[in-house]
């Protein structure tokens, strides 16, 4: 791989970088944005909601929509309009507002992931295609490691308008460097709708979609109020709080590289443990979230697992659906925002009926779940199968 095309990829990665930045920094400063605005904390929850559910509806037609767009001008039209409404979000005068600053840009989320996996995926030979793949992942990773960590140190330490300062400014970054340095990517043949959505009428497809939402929902109903249950539970400072994220972050990069390692070889053997273990961690946290050491130590198992569960999602559906990878990788991004969507409305529900110790329960219950979908594949979809 040369140079050149690397640093092509790496612009698309820090692209993915930015919108993930957007989408889930917003998970470091929900006490903060509820307490500017003087709503309830599930009222700001919707932040992170109403953004995956507009991913999640989106993704299922944008991606096919725009196909026949040249893919430069589709990045810089994501990029531009998330740059905008992190603008906007900084000065929003209102809840509502701020809102809709970021439900717009959402519904352009999938479109940019669709079209860089694709264009990694189109600079590289063959045999650097799940390279180039996992180095766009590794956006994903940072956003994680990087941005949310920041994001919260930033309105912790400045001001929460210097972290909304930050959502825009990456982005804007982003749009300058795709101006500048990517070349022309002119689409060759627009992508037929009846080709992609064919694999629909596949099973096995249905049965991936349904555990991706379910296994994304119950990595949200806890995730989406980490910040919370470190405050309120375990008893962190917001700097505290910080360090976690960047903890989690971190060990998301073993993940990201575990998964690349078990995927290739047990694919089906990872999936069916994953849930298991992940129960397993949730009980703990749920017994030692009021000691911060043992805390520091199930989050780094805990950021190492998100990882690790995010590309499970993706290798499950990019399998089930290898005729489209493109509507794939859609799929990947609707659904699994649906499950994030789902997930942290369910996670409000029991923090308002039952208190913020009690997401644990509601990850459980998702955990259990998702097992329960993936045996049924595991049974009746073997690899073979799928491809047939």
């Amino acid at each position: 791989m040369s140079r050149y095309k690397s640093f092509i990829i790496f612009i698309l990665a820090f692209g993915v970088f930015g919108i993930i930045n957007t989408e889930m920094g917003f998970i470091g400063i929900l006490p903060q944005l509820a307490n500017r605005f003087d709503v309830p904390l599930s009222q700001a929850g919707l932040l992170v909601s109403l953004f995956a559910l507009a991913v999640a509806i989106s993704g299922l037609f944008m991606p096919l929509l725009l196909s026949g767009i040249n893919s430069k001008t589709s990045m810089l039209l994501v990029m531009g309009l998330f740059s905008i409404a992190g603008f906007v979000s900084v000065y929003a005068p209102t809840f509502e507002v701020l809102l809709v600053a970021r439900i717009i840009p959402a519904f352009l989320h999938p479109v940019f992931f669709s079209v860089a996996f694709v264009a990694a995926a189109n600079s590289v030979s063959k045999e650097y295609v799940t390279r180039a793949n996992s180095r766009i992942f590794m956006g994903v990773t940072a956003g994680m490691v990087i941005g949310s960590p920041i994001a919260t140190l930033l309105a912790d330490v400045l001001t929460l308008q210097a972290s909304l300062y930050f959502f825009a400014i990456i982005n804007a970054i982003t749009f300058i460097a795709i101006l500048i340095f990517v070349p022309s990517m002119p689409v060759k043949e627009k992508l037929r709708y009846g080709s992609q959505l064919g694999v629909l009428r596949k099973p096995v497809v249905w049965i991936s979609i349904i555990t991706m939402i379910i296994l994304n929902a119950g990595m949200y109903a806890t995730f989406s109020f980490f910040a919370e249950f470190l405050d309120g539970i375990t008893g962190m400072s917001g700097k505290q709080i910080s360090l976690m994220l960047l903890v989690f972050g971190a060990t998301g990069f073993i993940g990201n590289i575990l998964s690349g390692v078990l995927l290739h070889k047990r694919a089906m053997l990872t999936a069916l443990v994953y849930p298991i273990i992940f129960g397993i961690l949730y009980l703990l946290i749920y017994v030692l979230g009021d000691y911060s050491i043992p805390m520091t130590l199930l989050i780094a198992v805990w950021g190492m697992l998100y990882t690790l569960g995010l590309n499970l999602c993706q290798n499950s559906i990019t399998t089930a659906a290898y005729e489209a990878p493109t509507f794939a990788n859609g799929l990947f991004i609707a659904f699994g925002n649906l499950g994030i969507s789902f997930g942290t409305f369910v996670g409000a529900a029991f923090i308002n009926d039952f208190g913020t110790r009690s997401i644990i329960w509601a990850g459980i219950l998702f955990m259990v779940l998702s097992f329960v979908f993936i045996a049924v594949r595991a049974v009746r979809y073997s690899p073979k199968k799928a491809q047939a």
